[in-house]
């Protein structure tokens, strides 16, 4: 973090000792400050460029199978610093109330002033604005007809292993920076076809994105609204045409050797999505009789993973079909990687001194190595194309110092029959651009895939890794945006329920959701998180297009139905109830008109802390609130992961705060949930609940 933003700080900090005005706002608002600075430190510590792509990305996709356990550093000083952001106000503000309040309202202008100016040359400002940018609502339709699909067959049609090395960038091959240290991947680098200064355009610089970028061409963004929720999208880029689609139209069998949580970041779903007939992952490799000293806090170990790799590849040779074959290692994760027991002795003189990262580099050198020189002494060499390629750049680590002063690049080689050892500097190249060179290096008349472009073409005409480097990458967002299309197409004016999944254009999501759309019936955005405040907050002037359970939109419920509320800019409204669901609506469909303010909806809040099991029988829900909303509200009982409602009451709390419910199961249920639907603005505090046994008083039948 810059020296100014540390200088910054301290005058606050003098400003709030100057004078006890406003001495409590002035430690809140520091306070705050240092909250968001200790947050984006440690965004910054686990992704090496602040909020980013990334960091969007995965908050809004399935955080299983991150391996928490291997940045215990990070949020050991995460924690330390939060700690540090609310007691140092504290104690500053206790300091300050011995002062008089003198220059009140001068020191606490200064203290506002320079409180912005802070904000304004703190990494949080320069993160914000990039976000904005990528973000905007742009035309796409200028960079539309650069999406290419290849369509031909192959000429070759040769087997391909494809290793991905994660965060294995080029930058570790410089014998003057790490000399000694990868001599295997050297090597081969003078055997193959080998690209120099392979960039990361935005959208690409972590596993799946970079997964994304090389095998479709397109940067991986979040969808419209960057409100993608992972496990509530049916599908993962339905519009995208990727190589594994591609292959397995040429006759291709796809499979993918992992040996993290497939879970972690959806790329299971990818993969599964997209042409790939077998996604073997953690989960496979836990099913075999493997020794737990091969997993780590990721996964499985690279010396387990790429033998298997050599079996199955042994394996799909025999077959006779053409394959892909993709390996992802993951030993060589930030931020110290991981030693397997193949390498325990490994060992690395280093003028660095010993770092773990450097061992775990150096077996991965041997490893990826090993299985390359057995691909190409095989039986099977001479109707195979090997790719070794990095990810992405390697993120925060414990070798970030010396990297930081390097030029930077991802790693790309290419070896196999008929390919000759050669050097390319690719001038404005980027991992978009590795699958349409692969194609090319099958069929010379195949040089495009996605906006991804091949590096060897004499004239690859405009492309999204120039435009991510030129003019500090102005033009890119068209290819953001267009990347954002590819999760709902096109034709999103027509809604229909689905087996519980509302169908938007090409795209399948489970509800809630809230569609906007502008004065042109074009998607601007879609909310799958607070849907009842986006609800609120949106444009007047836009159309709303709202799936729910019934329960949000009317005091009647029919409890369990789903309903769609149409709002529009001309005060027209509309309640679509199940069975009109089921057939489709058209959200640009005339409305009927209302008076007044758009109608308040109402959002499921969790009121139990977890779901639970619960036998059958008949009880009585209590529930004890210290603040309720001033109107009557629905509680209800579900289960069955919330689609099954199996009470449900309009309640209202008495003088004690109390909420009485009864509720009879018939059956045990193994997920029961306590759920209350409320409008984002009103407040329920439930002090506790329990849920007795009901029984009848004596004399009562």
């Amino acid at each position: 973090m810059q020296w100014s933003v540390w200088f910054s700080i301290a005058l606050l900090a003098c400003l709030l000792l100057v004078s006890g005005t406003w001495a409590r706002l002035k430690a809140i608002l520091l306070s705050l400050l240092l909250l968001a600075l200790s947050s984006w430190w440690l965004i910054d510590q686990l992704s090496g460029d602040g909020i980013n792509a990334a960091t969007l990305y995965h908050l809004r996709s399935d955080l299983q199978g991150a391996g928490v356990g291997d940045f215990g550093h990070s949020i050991a000083g995460f924690v330390a610093r939060v700690l540090g952001a609310l007691l140092l106000p504290l104690l500053l503000l206790r300091v300050t109330r011995l002062r008089q309040p003198r220059f009140g309202i001068p020191v606490f202008t200064a203290f506002a002033c320079l409180l912005l100016v802070t904000l304004r040359v703190s990494p949080l400002y320069d993160d914000a604005l990039r976000i904005h940018q990528q973000l905007r609502p742009v035309d796409y339709r200028v960079v539309a007809d650069e999406y290419r699909v290849p369509a031909q067959p192959l000429a070759q049609r040769r087997n391909i292993v494809w290793i991905y090395g994660e965060s294995l960038e080029r930058t570790y091959l410089d014998e003057a920076v790490f000399p000694g240290l990868m001599p295997n991947l050297q090597r081969l680098a003078g055997e193959a076809l080998d690209f120099r200064d392979i960039g990361s355009a935005e959208g690409s610089g972590w596993t799946i994105a970079g997964l994304v970028a090389s095998m479709c061409g397109v940067p991986l963004t979040t969808a419209q609204g960057d409100e993608n929720s992972m496990g509530r999208m049916g599908r993962f880029l339905p519009e995208a045409v990727c190589l594994g689609d591609y292959l397995k139209q040429q006759g291709y069998r796809n499979h993918y050797l992992g040996g993290a949580n497939g879970q972690f970041a959806a790329k299971a779903d990818f993969l599964a999505s997209h042409g790939f007939d077998a996604v073997h992952d953690l989960a496979w490799f836990k099913q075999r009789d493997i020794a737990a000293s091969h997993f780590s806090n990721w996964g499985v170990h690279d010396d387990v993973l790429l033998e298997e790799a050599f079996q199955r590849f042994v394996q799909l040779s025999r077959a006779g079909q053409p394959f892909m074959l993709t390996a992802l290692t993951m030993d060589t994760h930030h931020p110290a990687g991981h030693l397997p027991v193949a390498c325990k002795g490994m060992r690395y003189a280093s003028e660095y001194g010993d770092i773990g990262l450097l061992k775990a580099l150096k077996c991965t050198d041997v490893l990826i190595s090993k299985l390359v020189d057995r691909i190409r002494s095989s039986g099977y060499a001479d109707n195979t194309v090997v790719v070794v390629a990095s990810d992405h750049l390697a993120m925060p680590n414990h070798l970030s110092h010396v990297l930081e002063k390097q030029r930077r690049e991802n790693l790309l080689l290419f070896l196999g029959p008929g390919i000759a050892p050669r050097q390319v500097t690719a001038r404005t190249g980027s991992t978009l651009d590795s699958g349409a060179t692969l194609l090319q290096l099958l069929d010379p008349a195949v040089t495009t895939i996605g906006f991804g472009r091949s590096l060897l073409a004499a004239d690859a005409g405009p492309s999204a890794s120039a435009a991510a480097v030129r003019e500090q990458g102005q033009d890119y967002p068209r290819y953001l945006a267009y990347a954002r299309s590819l999760w709902l197409g096109r034709q999103t004016r027509r809604l229909r329920l689905e087996d519980g999944l509302v169908q938007v254009g090409v795209q399948q999501v489970q509800p809630p959701v809230l569609l906007e759309y502008d004065r042109q019936w074009d998607l601007k955005s879609i909310y799958l998180e607070n849907t009842s405040k986006q609800f609120d907050d949106a444009d007047p002037a836009h159309t709303l297009a709202y799936v729910d359970r019934c329960t949000a939109f009317e005091d009647a419920s029919a409890a369990g139905e789903w309903c769609a509320l149409l709002v529009n800019r001309d005060q027209g409204i509309r309640l679509y109830r199940d069975a009109q669901l089921r057939r489709g609506i058209a959200v640009d469909a005339p409305l009927q008109a209302f008076d007044g303010n758009r109608p308040r909806v109402r959002q499921s809040r969790m009121i139990s802390r977890e779901a639970r099991r619960t036998d059958p029988g008949q009880y009585v829900l209590e529930l004890y609130a210290r603040q309720n909303p001033q109107r009557p509200f629905w509680v209800e009982a579900v289960s069955s992961q919330r689609k099954v409602v199996v009470a449900q009451q309009w309640v209202q709390a008495d003088s004690n705060g109390r909420i009485r419910m009864p509720l009879g199961l018939e059956h045990a249920v193994d997920d029961l949930e306590i759920r209350a639907w409320l409008n984002h603005a009103e407040q329920l505090a439930v002090e506790r609940y329990v849920l007795l046994p009901f029984r009848l008083r004596p004399g009562r039948s």
